[in-house]
């Protein structure tokens, strides 16, 4: 019998959904730290998006569990067409500000042709 424990093609995404609205906003990265994020053999690109959300910290819960777990985090949403689109998500954290809690992720580059196997 195989083990399948590291094949990441089994493995469940964890979603961070956007269910109606507009598409996310999303800027290049201009922070030197955040290139760090995914090194390897070749570039990848990052770029930010800020959301609003009800819990920020269970949010990043799920997020901290799902890498601990070896498991994608995704961003799902509709693009300005209503199709879906899901982005790997490189980090995560929330912040609160007087209107309430949001979410800041760095994503793939929106067009890496490698983005959540698009």
């Amino acid at each position: 019998m195989m083990d399948d424990s590291n094949n990441t093609a089994n493995v469940e995404p964890e979603l961070i959904t956007i269910v109606e609205g507009p598409e996310p906003q999303f800027s290049a990265l201009d922070d030197t730290w955040a290139l760090s994020l995914l090194e390897g053999p070749r570039h990848v690109g990052l770029e930010h998006c800020l959301l609003r959300t009800f819990s920020g910290p269970a949010m990043i819960e799920r997020c901290r569990n799902a890498w601990e777990q070896g498991r994608p985090v995704l961003l799902d949403f509709p693009n300005r067409l209503g199709l879906r689109r899901r982005l790997p998500v490189a980090a995560a954290r929330y912040e609160a500000i007087p209107e309430g809690m949001v979410l800041h992720l760095w994503v793939r580059e929106r067009g890496s042709t490698e983005a959540a196997g698009e």
